[in-house]
């Protein structure tokens, strides 16, 4: 009989074929042959997409009873996760600020890249066909997001010219975690029918990043690391704090409003993503504490 296959080698060839094929669909090609080959090849990865989604719905479900479908109510039950959502206040981050050494943080920040969708694409992705208040919140946040403008401030190439400075291992393979982190945001992104899903996933990164990244950005200003090198994370653990306020106000307040029954859609998508959050910082503290010395959480 052949070796049985754990869950967790499982889990990486299932992500590892996601992260390809995310990265297939999404990247722009003037190929135009054999495209008959390549629709048959990304109709069934989505079927496997779409059932690893519902398995995932499924763990949330628990979580959704009490989710209250009047606009104000559920943005005060939304704006709560910020304290106690799943991975919120995972003690990771003020190792990471206090105590992590460079090659930890530097192993650390080659998961976080590979755990990075792209919160610009995500955010056009998820406008399309949008009503037109939460259309126009989320054309501003993209906009900061491309930096107004300007090719300096955008904020995809900070997390880069970090990558740059740190010397990250571009060849190293991620953890299943980062990827599936990833694959979770491509897929709710990339699926109409999950369009109000990935407004709650965006809205959650937005709501709990500051204080993840204001932390990460101390452990970097501890490690001698330049300002410039880690903009990326300054940047985020100020701005995200009015990002999070007027997602929350301008996209999905008047989406619940106009329809009660999204507010079950956006309280699963937060949820969602902060759970595939927490399952990474549980996979990190895994892999960068020794149990001996690991700290008191």
């Amino acid at each position: 009989m052949g070796k049985a296959i754990s869950t967790a080698e499982s889990n990486a060839v299932l992500h590892r074929e996601l992260d390809a094929f995310n990265r297939e669909r999404l990247t722009p090609t003037a190929q135009r042959t054999q495209w008959r080959e390549r629709l048959e090849r990304g109709l069934a990865m989505e079927l496997v997409e779409r059932e690893w989604i519902e398995r995932e719905r499924a763990a949330v479900a628990p979580l959704l009873r009490s989710v209250p479908s009047e606009a104000n109510a559920f943005v005060g039950w939304f704006e709560s996760l910020a304290a106690s959502g799943p991975g919120q206040g995972d003690p990771l981050f003020p190792w990471l600020a206090k105590h992590a050494t460079k090659a930890e943080m530097r192993w650390f920040l080659q998961q976080e890249r590979a755990g990075e969708a792209g919160f610009d694409d995500l955010v056009a992705l998820t406008q399309v066909k949008l009503p037109t208040a939460a259309k126009l919140e989320l054309g501003r946040n993209y906009w900061d997001e491309l930096g107004r403008g300007r090719e300096v401030a955008m904020h995809g190439p900070m997390l880069e010219r970090l990558a740059f400075a740190l010397e990250l291992d571009t060849d190293q393979t991620p953890v299943w975690e980062s990827l599936a982190l990833a694959n979770l945001m491509s897929a709710l992104a990339c699926h109409r029918d999950l369009a109000f899903q990935s407004v709650g996933a965006l809205g959650a990164i937005e709501l709990t990043a500051p204080a993840r990244c204001e932390q990460i950005n101390a452990g970097l200003r501890r490690l001698g690391v330049e300002g410039h090198a880690r903009k990326y994370y300054a940047v985020h653990a100020t701005m995200d704090v009015r990002h999070s306020t007027t997602w929350n106000r301008e996209a999905i307040a008047p989406l619940v409003a106009e329809d009660p029954a999204r507010a079950l859609a956006i309280a699963e998508g937060a949820l969602l993503r902060l759970r595939a959050g927490a399952r990474c910082f549980e996979r990190y503290r895994h892999e960068l504490w020794a149990e001996a010395a690991a700290p008191a959480a």
